[in-house]
């Protein structure tokens, strides 16, 4: 567990105690803050010297900060009332990132955010520099709270998944090397509209100096201009993609990665590795080597990691193959862009869809729906998807 001893007799409120708020309330109470905790939904056991009590009844003026779980709207659609009132107050709103940026400030940061891609690119990077014998430690939005990670200081790295929301609410923290892997609209409910979430996206961009890193993906429109934009004014830009060859950065069309910063150089063919398909992945492994290569790991120690990394748990994931028929795990793809990115790797597909819709439901996979066999539909949503699917192809609904 981290240590935040420099948050010693301080007083911090926290609001939302899931996994990442828990950590944060344990990581604090042994360090010796006065924390005070609150969640609207459950009342989990806390830890030692935690006090459980409605922040809406506290005078929140009182207190050095406000950590929040980036679940919780601080801003659209509405705030909080927790966090108005900490805003009235003037009090800080941060993250449980901010704290981990604080406590381990000697230490080298990896940052990686994206509308889709992020927690493969963010597993990939962590796979590969351990691969290398690196100190490394994983988390972020990736799914294991940051203030649980095993510490690194000033010999080792954190390279962590940062949503949007998270970005939010962390303020002082310096990416050695910050991604932006592509762009899309997602979240705009939390954001206001487009223009919102992309200004949060940038923030992993924010404090960085003159001799960090930002790798940018140049597949969609967006992130496009972002990088034009970026490299008016800044030396360190690498740009990515998996669609076009570039004059300059990195590149992996048709799965070939190339170097264009290294004479054109011919990495490796990522066909090799059947746990990267598609062009998706593509980008994400062009982004992994950038990252890499800029920590100064050998291109040979870059492309072992590449071809040896097994792929992610719910990503497009091997569960088994009986007979003819191979069973794919993609049900960390919870919008419609990042299901596509699946549905066009593979033929002959029975597709089990389910979930909660999204802006814009399943309607821009129509395109792309050729291989589907059968659909079954299950979950709160599966009436909505059947209207986009009448017509379209053969569906069941379960339950």
């Amino acid at each position: 567990m981290i240590s935040l001893e420099k948050f010693r007799s301080k007083r911090i409120a926290v609001l939302g105690l899931a996994r990442s708020g828990l950590a944060t309330c344990e990581a604090l109470a042994k360090a010796g803050a006065e924390v005070v905790a609150w969640d609207d939904m459950t009342r989990p056991e806390l830890p030692s010297g935690v006090s459980c009590r409605d922040l809406a009844d506290e005078n929140l003026a009182g207190f050095d900060a406000l950590v929040m779980s980036p679940g919780i709207p601080h801003t659209f659609p509405t705030p909080h009332p927790v966090a108005q009132m900490a805003k009235d107050a003037g009090v800080p709103i941060i993250g449980d990132t901010e704290l981990l940026a604080v406590a381990q400030g000697n230490a080298q940061f990896v940052g990686i955010t994206g509308t889709n891609g992020k927690s493969t690119t963010t597993a990939l990077i962590g796979h590969i520099l351990k691969q290398a014998s690196k100190s490394v430690s994983i988390g972020g939005n990736l799914g294991y709270a940051v203030l649980g990670l095993e510490p690194q200081e000033d010999r080792g790295t954190f390279v962590l998944e940062m949503s949007s929301y998270q970005l939010e609410l962390t303020h002082s923290q310096k990416f050695k090397v910050a991604l932006i892997l592509n762009i899309s609209p997602d979240h705009i409910d939390r954001h206001g509209d487009l223009s919102g979430y992309i200004a949060a996206k940038e923030r992993v961009f924010d404090n960085q100096g003159s001799d960090d890193f930002a790798i940018i993906g140049v597949d969609d429109e967006v992130c496009t201009a972002l990088a034009q934009r970026y490299a008016e004014r800044r030396s360190r830009i690498i740009q990515i993609s998996s669609t076009r060859q570039l004059e300059q950065g990195v590149t992996a069309v048709d799965g070939l990665l190339v170097d264009h910063d290294d004479n054109n150089r011919i990495v490796v063919d990522l066909k090799q590795n059947a746990r990267l398909p598609g062009a998706h992945n593509w980008q994400n492994a062009a982004a992994a080597y950038a990252c890499c290569k800029a920590l100064n790991l050998p291109v040979e120690k870059i492309v072992e990691g590449l071809l040896s990394f097994t792929g992610l748990e719910h990503r497009q994931e091997f569960v088994a193959k009986v007979g003819k028929t191979t069973f794919i795990n993609d049900s960390k793809a919870t919008n419609a862009e990042a299901t596509e990115k699946a549905l066009v790797c593979y033929d002959d597909i029975y597709w089990i869809v389910g979930g909660r819709a999204k802006e814009g439901g399943i309607y821009q996979l129509l395109t792309c729906l050729n291989p589907i066999r059968q659909a079954f539909l299950v979950g709160e949503s599966q009436d909505y998807f059947a209207g986009s699917l009448v017509g379209q192809l053969p569906y069941s609904k379960s339950g």
